[in-house]
């Protein structure tokens, strides 16, 4: 590969924009469904039907501050997981068929060299990428995490619903002004969450990728053998190969470990809707007005996941589930075949550049 840190930057924090842009209204949907006054704020009392013009409006509260995190998060992430990647691929003892050795490293022309030698199996290598990668993620996705999640719950009157957004997250704001160290509450809840994921999602989808990128080039062979290949020129082929098949192996990978680790996300989210419980006074009311279902005082993890059990039984835990699962699997799936569409470009630009 022929990328540098900064194409790697400049490519994931891309991708993570668009992707924030597309899936933030299911993202909203997801966190209301799993806070514990779901059914109080919205479902009528005395039907129980679901309020729809509550629950849907305001889908876009919140998101300025993920945008404004991911661009440095997800650039950290993919910068991050590359090079331990490649580090730990370049210090292996294990053989890589060279066919598939672009699709295993994907690393940057800068790795590090390891003053060690090991055999580390390829799914444990992309297993400690992910995870290392993750961690650093965290620290700077942690406080847009809390002031998302929070103004996410913030429901606003007819009135104000086009002003809605803006007044939700100053609301939310102002309860963090004498206690900003609460941003990052729920850090360790969201690394609790984000590891399984991400230390199951990664290994799976590098697995599936190679599978499916060999299943296709032995197919254009057997179609090469018997005259019916069809002529795509190299670049295109290996777009479809880097962007398309990634975007496949994604989205099923995603929506393995979405599934999966469903319990913990319920769990994050109830910890980080607890983290204005002690910031100040509650929400003034007005035009408008929060109902967010908090837990009652400050909960850490441990608290938050006892509760959840005590009250809601097995299927509290599973809450927000199936929305979760698809909006994680088209979100993977448009995300790294971005980023991946984004390497590859860069990448030719700066051999282009280079005279490569």
């Amino acid at each position: 590969m022929y990328n540098t840190h900064s194409d790697i930057w400049i490519a994931g924090a891309f991708a993570a924009v668009v992707v924030d842009f597309v899936v933030y209204p299911f993202d909203t949907l997801k966190t209301r469904i799993q806070s514990p006054n779901y059914e109080k704020v919205f479902k009528d009392a005395r039907t129980g039907a679901i309020r729809r013009d509550v629950l849907f409006r305001g889908l876009y509260q919140g998101v300025w501050s993920v945008v404004f995190s991911t661009i440095p998060s997800s650039g950290a992430f993919f910068t991050t997981y590359e090079a331990v990647k490649s580090t730990l691929h370049d210090s292996s003892t294990r053989k890589i068929s060279p066919e598939n050795s672009n699709y295993f490293t994907q690393g940057s022309n800068a790795s590090i060299k390891l003053p060690f030698t090991h055999s580390l199996p390829t799914p444990i290598i992309h297993a400690i990428a992910s995870s290392t990668a993750e961690m650093v993620s965290c620290l700077m996705l942690t406080p847009a995490e809390v002031l998302k999640q929070n103004a996410q719950m913030v429901q606003s009157s007819q009135e104000s619903h086009k002003r809605s957004n803006v007044t939700a997250m100053r609301q939310v704001l102002s309860r963090f002004k004498a206690r900003p160290w609460r941003l990052w509450s729920g850090y360790t809840a969201l690394v609790g969450r984000n590891l399984p994921f991400t230390g199951l999602q990664f290994p799976l989808f590098e697995y599936v990728r190679i599978n499916v990128i060999s299943w296709r080039r032995q197919r254009k062979e057997r179609h090469a053998k018997r005259g019916e290949s069809k002529s795509y020129s190299e670049t295109m082929d290996q777009l479809a190969e880097r962007a398309g098949l990634t975007g496949l192996s994604a989205s099923v990978a995603g929506l393995v470990s979405s599934t999966v680790t469903t319990p913990i996300d319920v769990i994050k989210t109830r910890v980080m809707l607890s983290a204005t419980e002690e910031c100040g006074p509650p929400f003034d009311k007005g035009k408008v007005e929060t109902r967010a279902g908090v837990l009652t005082g400050k909960k850490g993890t441990f608290e938050a996941s006892r509760e959840i059990w005590r009250m809601e039984g097995v299927r509290g835990l599973f809450k927000g589930g199936a929305i979760r699962a698809g909006w994680t699997a088209l979100a993977m799936s448009l995300y790294l075949s971005l980023y991946e569409g984004g390497r590859f470009y860069l990448e030719n630009r700066r051999k282009a550049l280079d005279g490569v």
